[in-house]
Parts: C-alpha cells; structure tokens; sequence
C-alpha cells in the first residue's frame, strides 16, 4: 500500500539519522543567517509614507513645496507653559535658548528664528489670550532619520533642564514647564514607544506562552519545547527580515514587527500544540516514536500544513493595499508564519522523537503492552494515562444531539454583539494612540486648551485660477465651519496658483472636521466655476493634517473593500480543494465572518463602554478581519480534519462528535494561548496595539469556544451528508 507522502516525510524527520540531520539543519541555518545578517530589530525603523503621491493631500503638499517654498525644515514645537502666566523671566530663559541654538546648533538643526533679538514684549504678542502658554519653533534639517532627531531634542533638553519642569503634571504646577510636539517630536515619540515595546512584548509574551503551557501540560519539559521550536523559527525570521529591509526590499515597520512577535509566539505555539496533541495520542498505540510521529504527521501535517497556507495568503493579501503601513504589514507576517510552520513541520519532530517519552513526563504516554510490561517489573498495578476528554465530549454530543437549537443560541448571541459594530467611531489621529503623558501628546493638548482649535492644523486650499483674477477669502470664509481663511497668497513660480489657509471652529482632527474636507473642495470649485474657470474639479487641492487624514480615511475605506473580498475569496477556494466540500466551505467562511463582526461589536463594548475610549483607530477593522478570518478559520481546519478523517469509518453523528471530543482540549488550549498573546498587546502603552490586542483577543475566544465548539459541529449535522458536497464523502448515507 502507497504512503502518505506526509508519513513519509514523517519516516525521514523521525528517522535515527534524520532527527539528527533535521535539528542540527536548522540550527546552522539559524547561525549562518545570524551572523551573515542584521536582526530586523537593529535597522533603523523608517518613517515611510501612508499615502501615495496621487492622494490630494499629497499634490497640495507638493505644489506648496513647489509654489510656496519654506526651507526652514521639519518643525519640532516647544510649548512654554505656566499656569499662572508667563513672566518677564520665563522670556528671556526662552530667548536665552534660542540664542544658544543660534550660537550652537544641535544635530540636525536647520533653522532656528531669532527670537533673542526681539525685545520680550514682542514675544508676548504671540502668548495665549490668558497669558499662560507659548509656542516657538526648532526646525531640523529634513533628510535627517528619528535618531538624529531624538539626539537634537536631548540636547535642548540638556540646555533646558535647570530652568523648567519637564514631565509630571503641569495643571497646578507653579514652575515653568516645557513640552515638546510637533512632527519631530512625534517621529521620536512614536520610536521610543515601539523600541522598548519589543523588549517588554517578547519577555510578556514568551512568560505567558510559558505559564499557560506548563498549566495546560503540567509538563515542565513539554512547555518548554514549543518556546524553543518559536524561538528557533524567529532566529532564521529576524535576520532574514533584516537582509530584506537592508536590501531595501521591504520597509522596516516597528508596529510590524511587535504584532510580528506576538503572532509568531501565538500562532507558532498552535501548531506546536496540534503536533504534540495528535504525537501524544500515537504514542499511546504505538510502541517505537519514529513510527509514532510518522503517524502523527500524517494525521496532522495536513491539518498543520493547511492552517499556517491560510494564514500566510490572508495575511499576505495586505500587499493589494494602498495604504502604506498595512503594504509594511503583509512581508512580516506571512513570512514569520511561513517559516513557523516549516519549523513545526522540520523541527519540533525531530525535537520531540529526540527527547522521546520523557518530554511527557510526569504523565508520559505508553502503550497497553508497555504499560502491563512496567508493571510487571516493577510489581504494582496497571495505569494507564490516557487523556479522557469528558467535557470536549460532553461538548460534542451536545452540538450533535441538538444542532438546531445550538444553531439558533449560538447566532443569536453572536448576532447580538455584531449588532454594536455599526456603532463604532473612529479616528485617523495618530496622538491619539500615544500615553495621555507623553510629551508630544501633553504639548498638543497645551496648545488645544490655550489656542484657537483650527490654529492646531490649518486647512491649505490651493487653487489654479487659470490666469482669471480671483479672491476667495471671504466666501470661504462664510462656510459655517471655518473660524478665520488667510489672504491670498499667490505661486513664485505659477502667479496662477493661489494659496488660502483656513482656521477650522472644531478640532482639526476630530471626525466632523474630517467631514468638512471634501465640502471645502466642493465650494472651492464651485467659486472657480462661477468665474468661469474650465475643468474647475481639477483645479483645487485641500492640504494640511486634516485632509491628510481625509485622504488616509478614504484610501482605509478602499483597501477594505478590496482585500476583505479577496482573503475571503483565497481562504474559500483554499478551503474547497482541501476539503472537497462547497457547502462546508461556504458555512464556515459564513462562521468566521459573524464572528468577526460579533468580536468588533464586543471589542467596542468594552473599549468604549469599559474603558472609556471614544474612538477606535481606523485600521483596525482591518486588521482584525485578516487576523480574525485567518486565524479563525485555522482552528475550523483542525477540528474539521478530525470529522473529515472519522467520517471514512464511522456514522456522521459519532464522527461529529468525536471530532470534537479528540480536537477539543488541544484548540481550547490552542485559542487560550493565541488570545492570551494578543491580550499582551493591551499592556502596552500604544492604543492602536491595546485596541488591535484586545479585539483580536476577543475574536480567538469566541471562536475556540463558541464557533468551533458549538456552531460548526452543528451546521455540520444538521446539513448532515450534504456538508460533504460534493466530495466522496457525500455518496455515504448518514447513518453508515
């Protein structure tokens, strides 16, 4: 009889020479690539674009540069602050520093105004109307990358930090107090936030993985094996990435890389678990453990196999996308599950027939005959530890004795919390995601309370009046959102091209104002027509944050509707070829996406509800649906492969039921470790990973212990032959 080309491969790993052959493989692989390349880690993280250059945003910024040339630099802003007031004094210590700049630039510096040379009551002039806040700027040169930045910022904080109060809370603080914001100040924010994320990310995670597998095993050997097999794969993942962001083949993205870390522990100790589990269970019937993981890997290579494909295509079809940090996602993750999956395939087998029972130990598995012979020896009774599964099969006769009424309760409830989806807010302000006391939050919080809202971020309309002599001020003006519109400001290059700056009366970056960028565009047109200016709509561009943000909630909008169909498309037709089945194709596609909406809805409840947040990131939809559809239709696989298998043999119900009963610890266990590492993430004090950990969290629970467990099971009996359609499985009769 012809083998299984996974058993086969299963002979060869397991093998005298090739567990030898396999481990010490892997670990010349891991040194070679670690000495012959940089960790991802140690290449600078690059401050890319999300936009392409044909978003309006983009062009507006494009012709300022071009018509409106200001070679000042890169702003970092320094907030003066001091609640009672400024003083005489707290302006010349501010003057006093900028003459030092002026004498004694610091990294990086291009530009500093000569703010000495103004007498200090010219200085107020520019202070707050309650006299209690100042902002003056430093520009750096814009070429420069985040380290020259945070070493120019360090140096005027030594220069400073005698005569100000740098951190803690400046409400009710009589000292003068310095913050700095702006897009230096963020850039350097943003990379000390993810720096040390990474380090906390990877001891948190690796010390839960850890607890949960000791918990889970009461094994100390065994828990210790799935770190070492993740800890093998990430020693060829980590350089390897780092060859391709040297190489300039992909952009290193510290966001990345952190969720990188958790997926690669979580997913990663998955499929170490579905091996270890189905091993176990052959080492039970099986004397020699070559043979045992031969058998092992015929029975779930291909569960393994097919899991980590979909997860890498799902993840992978972020590279369709326009916006730039999902692009920067997609190289990290399918490449780290890839080779996570290859290590559990190569590895870990050869790993676990190496140490060989004792990695159970103290409930190591024998078989009968092994088991009476010990005894033997040793003259003391039979026993025999062989897992019960009694709540998996309590679980199992449940969803197939009563599938409709299992069916009805389950979509109902998760019916229920897709229902709060539609109520989510968003926002597309990055500082928003910092620490409330982050210093380039605290300075842009300093400016909102003591300024005009719209002075933040001002709204640059540019028009092309095609020669026609124009003033729009005061129509845009009277639109019913804007505070102040400057005058006109006309190109150096194009006397054509106009410049207008408007005030907003709202935040900037609040969701309405967002709004209110494609009705300026509109007005402004509509001005350029009514004087007679032709293809007016392709004369106006809106700049400035908020268009920005406009443009990134527009481009989010496409990327989602473009790749949530393809990964649903991809992982469908995945799904048919490995199970011959169109009809449990299309329900358990359907099972993951309910629960993907139920995990949004009840992520929202408690984001918003629990914890008080307003608004959600708006990539984050996205990305909990590749995560949620990837990694939920991962757990679908292995439980289904079990009913696939044991259909052959048996009637549908016991098959059912028995799938669930022999997958049922091992996916519980599975999903509690996956949920937990994405738990991590809401330790961290990034909101977009808390938000991201947290949904992504939810969607593993709901489906290890509601989609897998209940409704899959039932859908499956109570469609009954026809979820084999129209496989070979579907000719045999349900009772057979």
């Amino acid at each position: 009889m012809k083998k299984h080309p996974l058993e086969l491969w299963g002979h060869l790993v397991a093998s005298k020479k090739g567990r030898w052959l396999s481990l010490l493989f892997w670990i010349l692989l891991v040194a070679v690539v670690s000495f012959s390349w940089p960790q991802i880690n140690s290449i600078d993280n690059v401050s890319s674009e999300n936009l392409k250059e044909s978003e309006m945003s983009k062009q507006a910024a494009k012709l300022v540069e071009e018509q409106f040339p200001d070679n000042s630099g890169i702003p970092l802003l320094l907030v003066w602050h001091r609640e009672d007031g400024l003083t005489p004094q707290d302006l010349t210590k501010i003057q006093a520093l900028y003459k030092e700049l002026d004498d004694k630039p610091v990294e990086a510096q291009s530009l500093v105004p000569p703010l000495y040379k103004a007498p200090p009551q010219a200085l107020m002039q520019n202070v707050s109307e309650n006299g209690s806040t100042l902002v003056t700027p430093v520009f750096f040169e814009k070429g420069a990358n985040t380290d020259a930045f945070e070493k120019g910022l360090n140096s005027i904080t030594e220069l400073v930090k005698e005569d100000v109060s740098l951190t803690g809370k400046y409400e009710g603080n009589d000292d003068l107090n310095l913050r700095y914001t702006g897009p230096v100040a963020i850039s350097v924010d943003a990379t000390g936030l993810f720096a040390s994320a990474d380090v906390k990310l990877m001891i948190a995670t690796v010390l839960l993985v850890l607890v949960l597998l000791i918990l889970i095993y009461r094994s100390p050997l065994l828990a210790v094996i799935p770190i070492i097999a993740v800890g093998l794969a990430y020693g060829v993942i980590s350089p390897t990435l780092g060859f391709m962001a040297e190489q300039g083949w992909i952009q290193k993205d510290a966001q990345a890389v952190s969720i990188m870390t958790v997926l690669l522990f979580g997913a990663g100790t998955d499929y170490c678990l579905f091996l270890i589990s189905k091993y176990r269970e052959m080492l039970l019937e099986i004397e020699d453990k070559g043979e045992a993981m031969a058998q092992a890997l015929k029975e779930s290579g291909g569960a393994i196999l097919m899991s980590a494909l979909t997860v890498v295509v799902g993840l992978a079809t972020l590279s369709l996308a326009n916006y730039g940090t999902f692009d920067r996602f997609a190289v990290p993750f399918s490449f780290g599950v890839f080779v996570m999956g290859l290590t559990a395939l190569i590895v870990l087998p050869a790993m676990l027939v190496l140490i060989g029972r004792v990695a159970f130990w103290p409930f190591i598995p024998r078989t009968a005959e092994m088991e009476k012979t010990r005894a033997i020896k040793r003259n003391k009774p039979i026993k025999q530890h062989r897992p019960q599964h009694k709540f998996s099969q309590k679980v199992g006769q449940l969803a197939t004795s009563k599938p409709l009424t299992v069916i009805l309760v389950t979509v109902i409830l998760l019916g229920s919390l897709a229902a709060f989806a539609p109520k989510i807010k968003f926002t597309f302000d990055i500082l928003s995601s910092f620490p409330a006391d982050m210093t380039s939050r605290e300075g842009y919080a300093l400016i909102e309370e003591n300024f005009s809202a719209g002075e933040l971020a001002p709204v640059q309309i540019i028009v092309d009046t095609d020669g026609k002599d124009i003033d729009l001020k005061d129509d845009l003006a009277a639109l019913n959102f804007a505070a102040t519109v400057t005058d006109k400001r006309v190109g150096t290059k194009d006397k054509a091209i106009e410049l207008y700056e408007m005030n907003l009366k709202d935040n900037p970056y609040a969701a309405q104002s967002l709004e209110n960028i494609p009705k300026i565009k509109d007005k402004a047109v509509a001005l350029l027509e009514d004087a007679g200016v032709s293809d007016a709509k392709d004369r106006v561009w809106i700049g400035g944050e908020t268009a920005s943000q406009y443009d990134e909630m527009q481009v989010i909008e496409g990327d989602e509707k473009l790749i949530m169909p393809v990964i649903i498309a991809l992982i469908a037709l995945l799904l048919l070829v490995y199970l011959h089945s169109i009809t449990a194709t299309v329900y358990l596609i359907a099972t993951v996406i309910l629960s993907y909406f139920a995990a949004l809805g009840l992520g929202w409840i408690v984001l918003h509800y629990g914890m008080g947040i307003d608004a959600i990131q708006g990539s984050i939809p996205l990305y909990t649906f590749v995560f949620s559809v990837a990694l939920g239709v991962d757990y679908n696989i292995f439980m289904v492969s079990e009913v696939w298998q044991r259909r052959k043999h048996k009637n549908l119900k016991t098959a059912v039921s028995e799938g669930v009963k022999y997958t049922g610890s091992v996916i519980t266990s599975a999903g509690l470790i996956l949920a937990g590492t994405f738990a991590v993430l809401a330790t961290l004090p990034i909101q977009v990973l808390v938000q991201f950990g947290i949904i992504t969290g939810i969607g593993v629970l709901l489906d290890t212990f509601i989609v897998r467990p209940l409704l899959v099971p039932a859908l499956t009996t109570k469609f009954g032959r026809l979820s084999f359609w129209p496989g070979k499985l579907w000719k045999k009769k349900v009772d057979e």
